[in-house]
């Protein structure tokens, strides 16, 4: 028996090949290849690896029909930079036969005049299934929903259901399970594929279905979305209104572009970037977003400066406290950093809630006072031997407990507090905390000395 094809390694070649048409300038081949050698997965991958000019070569070899089915799979960055230049009618022809919420998705990238001259250019089904999803926010689960859903009633047969189904040329992608409504719409149950292939087709469907499964709010964030997929092992789920009337579903593809997002966010974030960031971007448009945050950290830096300043006669008289100083600063924000993860995670997850916050910062409190006296004994002893001065050794191993406590305080309490103030978190939580670790930490130490050796 021959052994399947290696569909990775098979891939890897077309790319291969690909590159070396590119390279030797075979325009020819490369448009073959992108239009119909590689999968449009792959074509986003290597119009998101190539740089600004490059990119709009092959974009333009990229033919109108195939462009819709590219344009899902690229970033945010890059995909509004193709859609910004494409007016309503190639917009329409590209976005002919995409799932209802890729198209919402591609539209609230553009102006409310483009997206209105797009509308109207769709026909009347396929404009109310997208404006139905361009209702909600985007980042809830009426924004993330695809209304192709298939409906049945409850007091059909099975046999009819089988005979519906085979009237239609393809079901949905990720259907496991038919939706069962009311005459009004509202959602009752669902019928999962592999009961009705197994089942008496002559009995019911109200007989065999399920009316205990998971319903999502079109309220609901996101992320939540994406928990209960993990919790439940969910592959698909119903969407319903406030008043219970099915609006569409959930499936498990769109809650990997969540979970991937937000993994992209939470590791970006913490530099001040965006997490669709091209990787290619145009200098002047990464030295515009980057120079904001550097703006703000120069802020913070001059606040830890003035702290210091405040000490300059007492650095003058003992110069190992500057030597010693960015031990305590750093001690501190490492201790807060650590703690303010695992709260960021602990929220995304849903595990952080006002019944357990008290009981997290505790722990934090505790394990920040331990790690204080551990290391401020071991940081203590090596600056007695390093400088001979017992009081310096007091003095920084005192302000390494001090900092190491608030910073646990800080990262405890930071990500609780921004988010009560619709911050963000991931965004503002590391900047906010390096400075009060930073200003605390030297506060402590030099105000520490200042009282030990001029008072």
């Amino acid at each position: 028996m021959a052994n399947p094809p290696d569909t990775k390694q098979i891939t890897l070649t077309k790319l291969a090949r690909f590159n070396q048409a590119f390279e030797s300038g075979a325009w020819t081949q490369v448009r073959r290849m992108l239009n119909s050698g590689l999968p449009p997965v792959d074509v986003a991958h290597l119009l998101e690896s190539t740089p600004p000019k490059e990119r709009e070569l092959l974009w333009s070899l990229v033919d109108a029909e195939q462009q819709g089915e590219v344009l899902q799979y690229l970033s945010y960055d890059v995909q509004t930079e193709f859609l910004t230049r494409m007016d309503a009618q190639e917009l329409l022809a590209a976005t002919e036969g995409l799932d209802t919420d890729d198209i919402a998705d591609m539209l609230q990238r553009l102006p409310n005049a483009v997206i209105h001259e797009v509308l109207q250019s769709m026909d009347t089904q396929d404009r109310h299934r997208v404006e139905s999803v361009l209702s909600y926010p985007e980042d809830t689960a009426g924004g993330l929903m695809n209304t192709d859903t298939i409906t049945i009633r409850a007091d059909i047969t099975l046999d009819v259901v089988l005979r519906y189904l085979r009237r239609h040329e393809r079901i949905p992608d990720s259907t496991d399970a038919l939706l069962v409504v009311s005459r009004r719409d509202e959602f009752i149950g669902r019928l999962q594929l592999n009961t009705l292939l197994v089942s008496d087709p002559n009995i019911t469907v109200r007989e065999v279905m399920e009316t205990e499964c998971v319903v999502i709010p079109a309220s609901l964030p996101e992320n939540e979305v994406a928990n209960l997929f993990q919790k439940f092992d969910l592959i698909s789920a119903p969407v319903v209104s406030a008043e219970g009337r099915l609006l569409g579903r959930i499936t498990i593809d769109d809650v990997v572009d969540v979970i991937r997002e937000n993994a992209d966010h939470a590791v970006m974030s913490m530099a001040g970037l965006e997490d669709e960031e091209d990787t290619f971007a145009p200098v002047m448009r990464t030295t515009r977003r980057r120079a904001v945050w550097l703006g703000v950290n120069l802020l913070t830096a001059f606040l830890a400066s003035a702290v210091i300043g405040l000490f300059d006669a007492t650095i003058e008289k003992v110069v190992a406290l500057a030597v010693l100083m960015p031990i305590v600063a750093s001690m501190g924000g490492i201790a807060g950093s650590q703690a303010l993860t695992v709260v960021i995670r602990g929220m995304a997850l849903g595990h952080v809630s006002s019944s357990n916050a008290q009981w997290l910062l505790n722990r934090e409190l505790i394990v920040g006072a331990l790690n204080g006296v551990l290391w401020a004994f071991v940081v203590a002893l090596v600056a007695m031997l390093w400088f001979g001065d017992w009081v310096l050794g007091v003095v920084i191993g005192a302000a390494i407990i001090i900092n190491l406590v608030v910073a646990a305080l800080s990262g405890t309490l930071l990500p609780m507090l921004l988010k009560k103030l619709n911050i963000d978190p991931a965004l503002a939580g590391s900047v906010i905390l390096t400075t009060v670790t930073d200003v605390v930490g030297f506060m402590a130490f030099l105000g520490l000395a200042t009282v030990f050796y001029l008072s």
